[in-house]
């Protein structure tokens, strides 16, 4: 279904460029001057995840809490820095909602406990399952939701596709109803074309050599800390995108080519796959994937029930800063309109399974 949308952005930031680069530098710096909630009191975790690989994390339990959210980030970082993701823990804590957010594969932490690289969703989207089954022996409510933006989106798509395949299993300790569903922002849906166009444009050109160096920053981590995992002649010659995927990640997922590999793991194809409730929040102008995504996006939600499609005019990549007057509107209490959406629509969700098992009682 494609929902209406009623997201205005200040009248200077009407351009994904410009809310883009607007939001990553000023949310940095301000972001905790823009919330009343306080910082949960985290405890560390380390959990097991898919194929035993060991996936740090932060696990905060309120009192009464009635649920999970299970999130991550995006392409690169780790937890301790990434403001965007902890104002999302701070808004569902306060909630009621018990919070866990982790370090996936090859990022922070995680990066130190184990040498395994990213895989864009196809196994990460297992390290969701496995953390929330975790996560609900250590006491956190056992109706679960994934969350992520940009490619950490695609990664809680992918988790709510597994949540289906893994849970039928039965030994998890999880049943498959006990995944409620998945909520993203800004995903990333087709690497290869979106990449390819990234690279053409002017903000692309500035932004996806500075994404490489992260990356490359990553391997060269993973590469200190176990040793003969990574080579360093391939670190070296990985100086974009991708070829950081092509010299250290496609070998060792069984791809021939970077081509292929993108395909596999592309979050658009798994679309028509999922079953369980999930919202996409897309901003037509976010200047990190291709435009024409949009169409095929708006025809995949179209195509299957489960997926509410909340598609903006604004917002760019990840930003969604809202003017006072939306604000107003919405009844928000701060500017992040689209952890607020995304807590309204699990909060909506949720009650609807409530009242769906009361009556069935």
């Amino acid at each position: 279904m494609i929902c209406n949308s009623t997201y205005n952005p200040p009248y200077f930031l009407q351009n994904g460029v410009a809310m883009t680069a607007y939001t990553a530098l000023w949310g940095s710096r301000h972001w905790q001057s823009t919330t009343i909630d306080p910082e949960p009191l985290y405890q560390q975790v380390i959990f097991s995840g898919g194929q035993g690989v060991p996936i740090f994390g932060w696990v905060a339990i309120p009192k009464n809490a009635h649920s999970t959210i299970v999130g991550t980030y995006g392409i690169t970082g780790e937890l301790n820095q990434q403001w965007f993701l902890r104002l999302l823990g701070r808004k569902a804590y306060a909630q009621g909602y018990a919070v866990v957010l982790f370090d996936w594969r090859a990022h922070g932490k995680t990066a130190e406990l184990s040498p395994t690289l990213t895989s864009d969703g196809l196994y990460e989207g297992e390290d969701f399952v496995h953390i929330a089954a975790a996560a609900a022996a250590m006491g956190c409510p056992k109706k679960f939701w994934f969350t992520g933006y940009s490619l950490g989106g695609q990664l809680a798509l992918w988790g709510v596709k597994a949540a289906v395949d893994l849970t039928r299993a039965g030994d998890l300790g999880i049943k498959e109803s006990d995944i409620a569903g998945g909520a993203v922002i800004c995903p990333s849906l087709d690497s290869l074309r979106s990449l390819t166009y990234l690279v053409t444009t002017p903000f692309g050109k500035y932004v996806e050599p500075r994404i490489a160096r992260e990356l490359k920053k990553l391997a060269w981590k993973i590469h200190a800390a176990h040793p003969g995992s990574l080579e360093a002649e391939a670190i070296e010659r990985a100086n974009s995108i991708w070829g950081f995927d092509e010299e250290l990640v496609i070998e060792r997922l069984g791809f021939s080519s970077v081509e292929d590999y993108y395909e596999a793991s592309s979050a658009l194809n798994l679309l028509p796959q999922l079953s369980k409730p999930t919202l996409i929040l897309y901003a037509a102008d976010d200047p990190l994937f291709h435009p024409d995504i949009v169409t095929d996006l708006k025809v995949a939600s179209s195509k299957n029930s489960a997926i509410d499609l909340l598609l903006t005019s604004y917002g760019g990549h990840v930003g969604y800063v809202s003017s006072k007057k939306c604000q107003h509107q919405a009844q928000d209490p701060d500017q992040w309109w689209a952890w607020n959406r995304i807590l309204e629509w699990i909060e909506a969700k949720r009650t609807e399974q409530v009242e769906k098992i009361s009556l069935i009682r």
